[in-house]
């Protein structure tokens, strides 16, 4: 910051003809008065040249507000401005120039100069014309009097400002400092800088300020006014107060006001329970020996509103029609099976047994895959309200049951609230993102939910707020999770959990064609006859550009293709569009997804596994390979502890059936193993990758490949036993979409089988094993034979002899069913 001053001691100036101009906005300046200001862009050009020369600037007020910076003509300011000396400047880093200014003299306009990034003017300085008689010192003592008194009746005027007033002895000084000080409309002071005549000056401030005063002193009386009435009322709290104490002691009743009685035929009419009745009641009784002033009358007026808003007894009638219901969530939903099953259950329960309580469902899936839209779809086949709270990122437990009427803008839970948006007692009810909830100090609100959804409990639910027990039996509550693992197993035991795994490629189509590409179209503006898919387009869009349990990043796709095709119609060079597979790269780019799985299985050590994911099943490649080295085993891809276990079991197993397998036995004491897990930015655990882990070791040893088109899982032990693993739905669907057709599971998920669609076990080729022997003779292609005599090298012993190489053989063939 730089700042420069200027000569104290100078009192008379030489005012040029011409002068740099600065207009201003509802800021006014007289002669001899001070004000700081800040000016910014041109303005510090104006500034800067100023200080170069005289230090003189002209003020002017603009007689509009500009809406942007413009060349001022003569008619957009006013006649009369002050011509003022730069006192001080200083300036910031940020192009802001500070000043301190203090008037010098009138000035009028006489004509605008350009040619600068300013503005300046010709001007011609306004002389005063002041004469001392008796009528002059007469104002200028009224003046003083009345500017005495608006520093008495105004609180925010120094009152140093009256012996400062009655030091100038000049009448013309006195009327502009008096008239700079007072809170007067702008437009006032301009009138009076625009008087050259001091007499007629004075006159025109006396009205001004006689004016201002007579507002000072009617908001000083107002002011009085309502203190007297505060007062007032005080008084007349305590007398009545005194009243109703009389009267009870005579036994004589007061009259209900107006608000009493409504409250009390609304708590009548809407036939509250017993206890809610009289706690209704009893919060009455308080509210009507309060005053309408007193903190506590909004508390019990607000609980009251609450207890006579919601639904107590309000119902929606249950449209049970089963053919009907089944029709809706066709409609709304294609595939899910299971669900579809477990809710036409309920409603035929229903419908034989009106009074049964309803069931918890937990529809658990990775996203995409339409638990949310499943629980409209529910609301609509029985009539029913629907209500969703989202339960994700909430902490607590006040957000369930409520703030207690002790706290300051207390409210009920979410789930009360949501009943009284719904109007009914019987809607139904989605808890979303019920894995997502967390706890910290402020309670734990999973816990709070034991109560809400439990359906032996919550006939009797306690709102903190509400303090008496409310019926939600009659509530279908649906919950929502990506996962099982983070909800507490108190809270799942309560809960029927009903899995949506995830769609085939069969089913992501028609779930395209019915509902993603009609939505898009009519999002985008486009109609049937202007943009179109392909199958072939459309699937090429599902196994190249998404590979995912639901249709989310489907439908997003889908929306790209749409809005390139807009873009096009709208710009006029085409009418029509309808995409094959070819153009789907020039709309999404190039495939994002690898579809050829095969190729990356080109050398011994690399197997397929599958793997389970909070958003689906997925395909896992580990890759195994030796070198120089000292029984070393080194693991990288961000695994977890179980997964390096697995590896650990798997070498150990290799390594006690060395000779079975093929491999020579002291191959680990000059040797180094090292297993990656691609995808090492993800990390990776749990033990159902100890088949694969094992398979490619072997593979590598062996020197024998792993066959094409084929993926295992499962857990394996030190004896070679495989164990079974959990997501077997999840992992068969996750390689199908990736085009494999032959899948190792363990013996124990034979089970599993019957929950995968009946197309995909169609199409894919199961091999169920109990140990890892069978494993290798399905898994590795068979041993090639070689002529022991061309490969003797002394120096690097071979891995696998041809011996036993032949003795491996005979057990493939003879496990081939």
């Amino acid at each position: 910051m730089t700042e420069q001053n200027v000569p104290q001691n100078k009192n008379t100036f030489n005012i040029p003809e011409v002068i740099p101009l600065l207009p201003l906005h509802n800021v006014l300046v007289f002669p001899k008065t001070m004000i700081p200001l800040e000016v910014t862009g041109t303005a510090s050009v104006l500034v800067d040249e100023a200080m170069t020369k005289d230090r003189l600037i002209g003020l002017i007020m603009t007689k509009t507000e500009p809406e942007k910076p413009h060349v001022y003509t003569k008619d957009d300011l006013h006649s009369v401005g002050t011509c003022a000396v730069i006192m001080k400047m200083a300036k910031t880093m940020d192009n802001h120039t500070q000043m301190l200014l203090q008037g010098v003299s009138r000035f009028s306009i006489e004509e605008i100069i350009e040619g600068k990034p300013y503005q300046q003017a010709r001007i011609k300085i306004i002389e005063e014309t002041d004469v001392k008689d008796l009528e002059t010192e007469a104002l200028m003592a009224n003046l003083l009097s009345l500017f005495d008194k608006i520093l008495k009746l105004s609180p925010f005027l120094p009152p140093e400002f009256g012996p400062m007033a009655k030091s100038i002895t000049e009448a013309g000084t006195l009327a502009d400092l008096i008239a700079s000080i007072i809170n007067a409309p702008v437009e006032d002071k301009q009138k009076v800088l625009s008087i050259a005549d001091v007499k007629k000056r004075l006159k025109q401030l006396t009205l001004m300020v006689n004016h201002q005063m007579e507002v000072l002193e009617l908001g000083n009386k107002i002011q009085n006014k309502v203190k007297d009435d505060i007062d007032k009322n005080q008084r007349e709290y305590y007398l009545r107060q005194q009243m109703k104490a009389i009267k009870q002691e005579l036994g004589e009743g007061d009259e209900n006001t107006v608000e009493t009685d409504e409250y009390r035929k609304n708590i009548e009419e809407k036939n509250l329970p017993e206890e809610a009745r009289k706690e209704a009641l009893r919060e009455l009784e308080r509210l009507s020996r309060m005053h309408p002033s007193s903190a506590e009358y909004t508390v019990a007026s607000t609980y009251l509103d609450w207890m006579t808003a919601l639904p107590w007894n309000a119902s929606t009638s249950d449209n049970i029609d089963i053919a009907k219901a089944r029709q809706v969530l066709d409609e709304d939903h294609y595939g899910l099976a299971k669900p579809k099953k477990r809710i036409i259950e309920y409603l035929a329960v229903r419908k034989l047994k009106p009074d049964s309580k309803g069931p918890i469902l937990c529809f658990v899936g990775p996203p995409g895959t339409g638990k949310t839209s499943l629980g409209h779809s529910i609301a609509r086949a029985l009539g029913r309200k629907f209500v969703r709270i989202s339960l994700g990122g909430v902490r607590d437990e006040a957000e369930i049951r409520g703030h207690r009427r002790t706290y300051i803008g207390a409210l009920p839970g979410r789930i009360i609230q949501g009943l009284r948006r719904a109007e009914s007692n019987n809607p139904v009810f989605m808890l979303d993102e019920i894995d997502k909830v967390g706890s910290d100090f402020r309670g734990d609100p999973s816990s709070a939910l034991l109560e809400v959804l439990d359906p032996q409990q919550n006939n009797t639910f306690s709102d903190h707020y509400l303090d008496v027990p409310f019926d939600l039996s009659k509530v279908m509550f649906i919950t929502t999770a990506n996962m099982l693992d983070t909800i507490p197993p108190a809270l799942l035991d309560r809960l029927e959990v009903i899995e949506l795994n995830g769609y085939t490629q069969e089913e992501k189509v028609k779930i395209a064609e019915r509902y993603l590409i009609p939505r898009q179209l009519k999002e985008n503006g486009l109609s049937e006859t202007q943009f179109k898919l392909t199958d072939k387009a459309l699937n090429a869009i599902i196994t190249g550009y998404t590979r995912e349990a639901g249709v989310r990043n489907l439908e997003r796709e889908i929306a790209n293709a749409c809005r390139g095709v807009a873009a096009q119609i709208a710009e006029g060079s085409i009418k029509s569009k309808t995409l094959t597979e070819k153009d789907i790269a020039v709309y999404l780019g190039p495939v994002r997804v690898p579809t050829d799985l095969d190729a990356r299985i080109t050398k011994p050590g690399i197997a397929i596994g599958l793997a389970w994911t909070p958003v689906g099943g997925d395909t896992l490649f580990i890759e195994a390979t030796a070198m120089r080295g000292k029984k070393g085993l080194a693991l990288t891809g961000q695994l977890g502890d179980v997964m390096k276990e697995s590896a650990a079991a798997a070498l150990s197993f290799i390594r006690t059936n060395a000779e079975e397998l093929g491999v020579d036995s002291e191959f680990f004491d000059n040797m180094d193993i090292h297993v990656h897990v691609p995808a090492g930015a993800i990390p990776k655990d749990g033990p159902s990758a100890g088949v694969t882990m094992l398979t490619a070791l072997t593979s590598l040893l062996t020197k024998r490949k792993v066959k094409k088109n084929l993926a295992m899982t499962g857990e394996i032990t030190l004896r070679g036993a495989v164990l079974p693993v959990g997501g077997i739905k999840e992992k068969v669907l996750a390689a199908y979409r990736a085009g494999i057709r032959t899948i190792l599971l363990p013996d124990w998920n034979r089970k599993d089988i019957a929950d995968i669609p009946e197309n995909v076990q169609e199409k894919i080729s199961f091999h169920f094993i109990k140990d890892m022997m069978d494993v290798i003779k399905l898994a590795l292609e068979p041993a090639i034979e070689k002529k022991m005599k061309k490969s003797k090298v002394k120096k690097n012993k071979p891995a696998v002899s041809a011996k036993k190489k032949i003795k491996l053989k005979p057990k493939i063939i003879k496990h081939k069913k």
